[in-house]
């Protein structure tokens, strides 16, 4: 597969990331419902609700490798179809089974799925695209299957005060049936590992775990790590910095709402700035120069978020720091597709799927670890900044070997 920019193509990637977006529905929901309406789902305890929301997580890590080896042995279809079935049936299952050893049933298999779901729209991109599109091709992706998590925190949190939810969740579950068909009619047979030369050439294995093929993994979990520290601490910022509420057009709205409209606004944005960050990266001077951009804006705006400042300069720096995030995660998915594409698709996307979910199961313990000592939250998010500064610095050695950027057409993974 050449690639290319047909509008076929893009179709593909486009279907892949809808689909994906109606798998999603069910689990966003239970992050902003779950804590509220834990009786409902026959929960006997607060600290239930915790476990549920981490286990997916939690066996996505052992799983990983195990998705990757099945991606090698079969299609990419066949995977894809795999995924959204586990993921209607765990929807599905919030909706007709209670109690917590259920649903940790229920939360382990849609861990499995959501692995599926993940390598196989990694495998998309990458079979649809080429270098002068594949940054957008990725952006495109990774919004619109961020629309699924906005649709699932706001018309879940509107229709279970309504409806139950269990209604919810048999509805969510059904609507995410969808995708089977769409799947169907828009992706091809062919093994996920051989088909339109998503492996790498014999010989070029020996290549695998080049320098920059380790820098992405260690750089994807260090990215996601931060990024899980900004995403657990949001609505613990707001409250602390400000514990009566805060005053809004004559309101005063809470620090869990405030978190939820600044996280829904960036999954509003999402299938727009992705794709704009990853077209402004497939261009003649590459990945690099955006990715240091953002990695030093991230620093700065990290360095900030711990000070008591006016809230609408500190509102500001949320949002900025929400759209660095945005950029990080597509350049570096961008980044991790082209040295896969390079070297070996399924086995370099495996390994930058692990270091990225380890990031982000890391992140939320280690910023509770520390939370509770003196100048804790204003030490980490310091210490945040400068890791960002160092992964610049890491990477800014390869803008000094190359005049064009990261892995361009010139790079040879070595």
């Amino acid at each position: 597969m050449t690639g290319g920019d047909s509008a076929k193509e893009r179709r593909q990637i486009v279907i892949v990331g809808i689909v994906t977006a109606l798998t999603l529905f069910g689990d966003s929901m239970l992050y902003i419902i779950l804590p509220v309406y834990w009786k409902e789902a026959g929960l006997d305890a607060l600290w239930q609700v915790g476990v549920l929301l981490s286990v997916n997580r939690l066996v996505r890590l052992p799983l990983n490798p195990l998705i990757g080896w099945l991606y090698h042995r079969m299609s990419l279809r066949t995977g894809l179809f795999m995924s959204v079935g586990l993921a209607a049936l765990t929807t599905v299952g919030y909706g007709i089974f209670k109690g917590f050893v259920l649903w940790v049933a229920l939360r382990a298999i849609w861990g499995i799925a959501w692995s599926l779901l993940r390598m196989g729209g990694y495998l998309t991109v990458i079979r649809y695209s080429d270098d002068t599109n594949r940054g957008r091709f990725m952006g495109t992706y990774n919004g619109l299957w961020r629309l699924g998590s906005l649709v699932g925190v706001l018309f879940g949190g509107l229709l279970v005060p309504m409806i139950g939810l269990s209604a919810v969740s048999i509805l969510f579950g059904i609507m995410a049936l969808i995708g089977l068909p769409l799947i169907a009619v828009s992706i091809s047979k062919g093994k996920a590992s051989g088909a339109h030369q998503l492996d790498s050439p014999r010989g070029v294995r020996n290549t695998v775990w080049s320098l920059q093929v380790k820098k992405i993994v260690i750089s994807g979990l260090m990215i996601s790590l931060l990024h899980a520290v900004f995403g657990a601490t949001l609505t613990y910022l707001i409250d602390t910095s400000h514990p009566g509420g805060i005053p809004w057009f004559g309101l005063i709205i809470g620090s869990t709402a405030l978190g939820g409209v600044l996280t829904a606004l960036r999954c509003a944005w999402e299938p727009f700035l992705a794709r704009w960050f990853g077209r402004h990266t497939d261009g003649p001077r590459g990945r690099l120069p955006l990715f240091m951009v953002s990695l030093a804006g991230a620093a700065a705006g990290y360095a900030l978020l711990p000070w008591r400042l006016p809230i609408g300069i500190w509102v500001g720096i949320v949002i900025f720091v929400m759209i660095t995030s945005t950029a990080l995660g597509t350049i570096m998915d961008a980044m991790a597709s082209d040295a896969a594409k390079n070297t070996s698709v399924i086995t370099v996307m495996t390994a930058y799927s692990v270091s990225t979910d380890l990031g982000a199961a890391i992140g939320p313990t280690l910023i509770y670890w520390v939370v509770g000592l003196q100048y804790g939250m204003t030490s980490m998010y310091l210490a945040c900044a400068a890791v960002f500064i160092l992964i610049g610095l890491w990477y800014r050695q390869d803008g000094m070997r190359k005049g064009r950027g990261f892995l361009g057409e010139e790079a040879n993974i070595s």
